[in-house]
């Protein structure tokens, strides 16, 4: 038999969408806020410490959080270009440079962010069941 849905951890009626994405950029586990989702630079824990919610829910799971990192260099890049073009007066070539540059390091640098963007949409869309946790 299912235990009553108000027994069950995970999104409650009351859930604090603000919370959650304060643990999103304070990079925290987007259930309890607890624990660390990363171990060091750039691995991800398994899962939380405190309150044991898996964070990769099945094989593949983070490729969305590829899409959002593309999509942010991809912004980076081209918005690079548009206001360096509208700004100072170089050429084009210094322009493509100066966002491939951009266009290398954004990536690296949000890596984190964008897994930790990727795990709290997911937790807030979908209510995390009890296979979630330990």
């Amino acid at each position: 038999m299912a235990e009553p849905l108000h027994r069950l951890p995970g999104l409650s009626a009351g859930t604090n969408v603000g919370r959650v994405l304060r643990r999103a950029v304070g990079l925290r586990c987007p259930h309890c806020g607890l624990d660390a989702l990363y171990d060091g630079v750039f691995r991800m824990r398994e899962r939380c410490a405190e309150c044991g919610l898996r964070y990769e829910r099945e094989a593949g799971f983070f490729v969305g959080a590829i899409y959002l990192n593309y999509a942010l260099t991809v912004a980076v890049g081209l918005g690079g270009v548009l206001l360096l073009d509208a700004i100072f007066p170089m050429s084009l070539a210094a322009e493509l440079w100066l966002a491939g540059v951009a266009m290398v390091i954004v990536p690296v640098l949000f890596f984190r962010y964008a897994r930790s963007a990727w795990l709290m949409m997911n937790y807030l869309a979908s209510r995390p069941g009890p296979e979630d946790f330990r």
